[in-house]
């Protein structure tokens, strides 16, 4: 997924939005990692949403609150690698 100018493209789904302002925002907290979070909260109970939700909370070292969205999105909650859960997700959404 390319990352260039200043807003997703239009025609990705929310999610993929959301993963988007992530890798802008290099995986890291910050205003683009508000963005992606307030996107993730907008449909709540959604498996791809809950899966980037969880993605956010990881990358925040919310170790608890990461598992808890794993789970709802019924993925696996071991691994701690950002990039490499990032590149699953974006592959999966694609």
């Amino acid at each position: 997924m390319e990352v260039d100018g200043d807003t997703p493209p239009e025609a990705f789904s929310e999610p993929l939005k959301s993963l988007w302002w992530l890798k802008k925002g290099r995986l890291k907290l910050g205003p683009e990692w508000e963005r992606a979070h307030a996107i993730c909260q907008q449909d709540e109970g959604n498996p791809d949403h809950d899966w980037v939700h969880a993605l956010c909370h990881l990358i925040e070292e919310d170790f608890g609150n990461a598992a808890y969205w794993f789970r709802r999105a019924g993925k696996p909650s071991e691994n701690r690698d950002v990039a490499a859960i990032w590149n699953e997700i974006a592959a999966s959404l694609k």
